[in-house]
């Protein structure tokens, strides 16, 4: 199998994308911890499969700042030149001393961690971010697409309106910080991640972004029409759209965790989910279609959403996920789907 060598332009910024970018939540020991001589693999694989440079997406949330870590020390390793890789930080945890069991952030989920993380969205509490998320790359190599994490789950936490416009003002103050650092030459190009397409739209309202993230959003399992048709007015505007976490956490291949949330087939809350993904697999088994294969080509079907963004344990898993964007499903599958109703009849892009 040749590397993948299409690219697409955030043209708002001049930056070629390859159509899949490389997530990194499992560098920071989400829900496992692998072996130090396992995440140099997938590091290296990313090499093998894509043309240079690399996009890879990161966090300081992603094991509190662990896999920002484990990246700029992975990257020396393998003696990869700055030129090669393209670094996306998602900015807005930062990382704090760890003074209980396991972390607070999404507990259950992050594995063998020595530190907590916090969120600090403002103008203040981005840049700090920022420069932790540098100093944890060790030098050498530096963040050059930068969001905002979360602004979503910083509103939705608020208990009242007069909370809600402090935060909105946070999440503002972050974006001008953001601005700053890219006029100062510091950054190339910025946008936001969330999990809320309706907090997307919102911020987009006051900010001028040149990209933006769905996670979870926009999947198999949830793509409602009035997203399709935001991803559309995306598309005119020449913002550029990349899409995650379209397995649902892992739900949809066969996982126990859905968004992040452990879930319990005999907890009524749950039932739908299993229920959903039971229709799924029947469908998928008839065709002979591996469940990630749907999830992924369903995920980048829009024209608009121009990259997705995949993270696998198994460096095997790299080299099958290029390898899928080149596929095609039988329509048949599709109709079927939409004949269960799970996807929307509507939905023309499928």
């Amino acid at each position: 199998m040749k590397k993948l060598k299409k690219k697409e332009a955030i043209k708002k910024a001049g930056i070629l994308v390859p159509p899949i970018i490389f997530g990194t939540s499992f560098l920071g020991n989400l829900y496992r911890i692998p072996e130090e001589e396992e995440k140099l693999e997938i590091m290296a694989s990313w090499f093998r499969w894509v043309e240079k440079p690399v996009v890879i997406d990161t966090a300081g949330k992603y094991g509190a700042g662990l896999a920002l870590e484990v990246i700029g020390k992975g990257l020396k390793q393998l003696a990869v030149r700055p030129e090669d890789i393209i670094i996306s930080n998602k900015l807005g945890w930062y990382r704090v001393p760890l003074s209980a069991a396991e972390p607070t952030f999404e507990p259950g989920a992050w594995m063998g961690l020595k530190h907590d993380a916090v969120q600090k969205i403002s103008y203040k509490g981005i840049l700090a971010c920022w420069e932790q998320g540098n100093a944890f790359l060790g030098g050498g190599y530096k963040t050059e697409i930068l969001s905002v994490h979360d602004p979503d789950e910083y509103l939705a936490s608020t208990r009242t309106m007069k909370e809600y416009d402090q935060r909105l003002d946070d999440i503002l103050g972050a974006y001008r910080a953001l601005d700053e650092l890219k006029k100062n030459g510091e950054a190339r190009a910025i946008g936001v991640g969330s999990k809320n397409w309706k907090v997307i739209k919102m911020i987009l309202s006051h900010v001028n972004l040149d990209w933006v993230m769905l996670a979870t959003d926009f999947t198999i399992m949830h793509h409602p029409p009035e997203l399709v048709a935001f991803i559309d007015e995306l598309f005119k505007q020449n913002i550029f759209v990349i899409n995650s976490a379209v397995f649902h956490g892992g739900f949809l291949t066969g996982g126990d965790f859905f968004n992040y949330r452990k879930t319990d087939v005999t907890d009524p809350t749950d039932k739908y989910l299993f229920e959903w993904r039971d229709r799924f697999f029947r469908i998928c088994n008839a065709y002979k279609i591996k469940p990630a294969d749907a999830c992924i080509l369903f995920g980048i079907s829009h024209p608009g959403i121009k990259s997705i963004a995949l993270n696998t344990s198994k460096p095997s898993k790299i080299g099958e996920n290029v390898a899928i964007l080149n596929k095609k499903l039988p329509t048949g599958f599709w109709n079927d789907m939409k004949k269960e109703g799970l996807i929307d009849a509507d939905y023309s892009y499928v």
